[in-house]
């Protein structure tokens, strides 16, 4: 028995409530949904309890200091002599 009330977020996002009784026995499709993008706010006698929300996105982990100086690559005049010969010049 899917029974929800749908309301509105501020970001303009509908949020879905769910009595805790129906969200216990319906807990592995919310899960999916949560998972899928939707955010689903549980109630208990009407009141808003907890809410399932997708989890963050994993964040593509940055190269080490090496590989980044690596992938640089060094072409043209280093910035060190670029300094030297403007402070020199003055």
């Amino acid at each position: 028995m899917n029974v929800y009330t749908a309301g509105v977020h501020m970001s303009g996002a509908i949020v879905k409530h769910v009595g805790i009784k129906q969200a216990r026995q319906e807990l592995p499709d919310l899960i999916d949904r949560a998972e899928a993008g939707e955010e689903i706010v549980i109630t208990r006698q009407g009141k808003a309890v907890a809410k399932l929300i997708p989890a963050p996105k994993p964040v593509k982990s940055l190269p080490s200091l090496t590989e980044f100086r690596q992938g640089i690559g060094r072409v043209g005049t280093p910035a060190a002599q670029l300094l030297r010969e403007e402070r020199d010049g003055r």
